[in-house]
């Protein structure tokens, strides 16, 4: 009797941040696992949880099968943290999720950003953003641009973002799609595509592995730091093109509000931490911290502003 006695009083003690577990929606390796990763390590090194945290995998468009597992199957999961990315976004804003749309999760923390790009080869004759909306202006069909995503993806749509800044119809500009950014920076180096619309941290990276490139702006609302530094964002450049690559959390729709918000303030208190800006730094994520209230803000303006993207550029919406 004294043992059951024990064992209840510890589950009814049990709280949010114990027994945790992230899903990553896609396969190991990549963005989302890169997200539980980091949190996995901020959590525990920060001593915000006893045990580490269990990391699963639950792949399938860019986010949506984990969505609606989460939301049908473990809506109060309190516990269960699930990973999503700007994609993640993007595609809600073209109704890929099914019936679900960004008001039926609890966003809890962005937890670091990446931004658009625009990279040219080392010796390419496009020095400045300018000279590529210039060419582009001229003779659309001579631009090839390329990237890891089709028709709609993210790379895509900062592709078309860069065509509309020069003056050039999106329909009308040459893009071709691969399977990953690294296969589109091969392509880069290799002269098969002029010009790539990737990842500013992604670039960043095969730089610093021997990828001779350029970045000509980052579509950032201010300048990156560190080795970024001295790249102009885009609007200095001549293109006013934002394009955040967030990175962060959601939990089920029926976690209550207490336990929400002790994810929220964990989270908070972590971020906060030089320990965490480490972390966030190896994993080559630039600074975006934004958790409750704020985030789920930051969520419904992102998507909104995807739809009307999304609109413009005459593109499908799934029913």
């Amino acid at each position: 009797m004294a043992a059951a006695l024990l064992a209840a009083t510890a589950l009814a003690a049990a709280g949010p941040l114990d027994k945790t577990e992230c899903i990553a929606p896609a396969k190991p390796g990549g963005g989302f696992d890169l997200t539980c990763k980091l949190v996995q390590s901020g959590l525990l090194e920060g001593k915000y949880i006893a045990d580490p945290m269990r990391v699963t995998y639950m792949p399938g468009g860019i986010g949506a099968v984990a969505y609606n597992t989460v939301i049908a199957q473990r809506p109060d999961a309190a516990n269960t943290l699930v990973a999503f990315s700007g994609g993640s976004l993007l595609n809600l804003a073209q109704g890929k999720f099914g019936r679900y749309n960004e008001n039926d999760v609890k966003w809890l923390s962005a937890i670091g950003t990446d931004y658009g790009a625009v990279v040219v080869a080392e010796n390419s004759p496009y020095k400045t953003l300018q000279d590529v909306m210039a060419a582009m202006k001229t003779d659309p069909t001579k631009v090839v641009l390329g990237a890891g995503g089709t028709i709609g993806s993210q790379d895509w749509m900062k592709a078309a973002l860069l065509a509309r800044a020069a003056g050039v119809n999106p329909r009308t500009m040459r893009f071709v799609a691969f399977e990953g950014g690294g296969e589109a920076m091969t392509a880069l180096q290799g002269g098969h595509i002029h010009v790539f619309t990737g990842d500013a941290a992604e670039t960043l990276q095969q730089q610093k592995a021997g990828a001779k490139v350029r970045v000509l702006a980052v579509m950032a609302d201010k300048r990156l730091p560190g080795d970024m530094a001295k790249v102009p964002t885009a609007k200095e450049a001549g293109a006013d093109i934002q394009w955040p690559i967030v990175r962060g959390f959601y939990l089920g729709p029926k976690v209550s509000e207490a336990d929400y918000k002790v994810w929220a303030d964990t989270f908070a208190r972590m971020m906060a931490t030089p320990a965490y800006e480490k972390l966030r730094d190896e994993r080559g994520l630039f600074p975006l911290a934004l958790t409750g209230p704020e985030l789920d803000a930051y969520v419904k303006q992102q998507v909104a502003g995807y739809r009307k993207l999304v609109e413009e550029f005459g593109l499908k919406v799934a029913n």
